[in-house]
């Protein structure tokens, strides 16, 4: 198991696999490095790295205030140095494309290149409101049975995907003991996101055109309730070299070893040698 302490002394767990092109992995808001495991295996021509956050999956509880976006950025940041990367391609789901296109914003030099999944400048209101309704607390159903159930069923804008797939979800996010399933992540990231007065949807446009002169994917859910098809053309018009795919029957976020992912994470990564 592969740790590194971070400035402030927080021990974080991260995966190193593979060689070639580096391509650090960026997680969701309360996911960790194991959302990649789907995509690993089609990439045998890189250098696979996979950060948890702070605060979730195998790395330290550091407390609310250290779970931001600048932080995690900069946790990021001396990943790359204590591996002694000096430039990376980054892969973003969701927090971790907000993450990426902050650091194209701040220290560009250690950017190779961008990829986004289902994340934009602009989130949707449906999608906020749904990670206001999750975020920090234990899930109601009690066993993974139950959890692989709802998953199946309750999760908007997932279709085709099979129960095996809702297995793994529900064996890589949940932790079941006495008490029922739990999360697996500090239940305090809530008072971090929502607990103070702060703008969760800022003017992020500023930050994306950041990501001008890099090569740049998205790839969105068809359904997502987070990034929406009209934000998705306003990126692809102010970036009309982006790498684009909509990728059906998935919501926020697409898995990444859809066909359609594939096919454009693998174009960008050709775009990033």
């Amino acid at each position: 198991m592969s740790r590194f302490t971070a400035s402030d002394g927080a021990s974080l767990h991260f995966t190193d696999e593979g060689q070639g092109l580096p391509v650090l992995c960026l997680a969701g808001l309360t996911r960790n490095g194991s959302d990649f495991d789907y995509l690993a295996p089609h990439l045998d021509t890189t250098r696979l790295i996979r950060l948890d956050y702070r605060g979730r999956g195998k790395s330290d509880w550091s407390g609310p205030d250290t779970y931001t976006l600048q932080r995690e950025g900069l946790d990021a940041v001396e990943l790359l140095d204590h591996l002694e990367i000096d430039k990376a391609a980054i892969l973003g789901t969701s927090r971790g494309g907000l993450i990426a296109m902050g650091l194209a914003a701040t220290v560009k030099t250690r950017l190779i290149g961008v990829c986004l999944n289902d994340i934009g400048p602009e989130i949707a209101a449906p999608g906020l409101e749904a990670i206001k309704d999750y975020l920090g607390r234990r899930p109601a159903f009690k066993t993974r049975a139950e959890a692989v159930q709802a998953l199946s069923t309750r999760l908007p804008g997932f279709a085709n995907v099979p129960q095996s797939r809702w297995q793994q979800e529900a064996e890589r996010h949940y932790i079941e003991g006495a008490q029922g399933l739990n999360i697996n992540y500090d239940p305090a990231l809530r008072e971090a996101v929502l607990g103070g007065p702060q703008n969760l949807n800022p003017d992020l446009w500023p930050v994306f055109d950041a990501l001008g002169g890099l090569p740049l994917a998205l790839l969105r859910g068809t359904n997502s309730n987070l990034l929406t098809s009209g934000t998705a053309a306003k990126m692809a018009e102010r970036r009309p070299d982006m790498l684009y795919a909509d990728v059906p029957d998935r919501g926020h976020v697409p898995f990444l070893d859809e066909p359609a992912s594939l096919l454009t994470i693998k174009a960008w990564l050709e775009e990033c040698q």
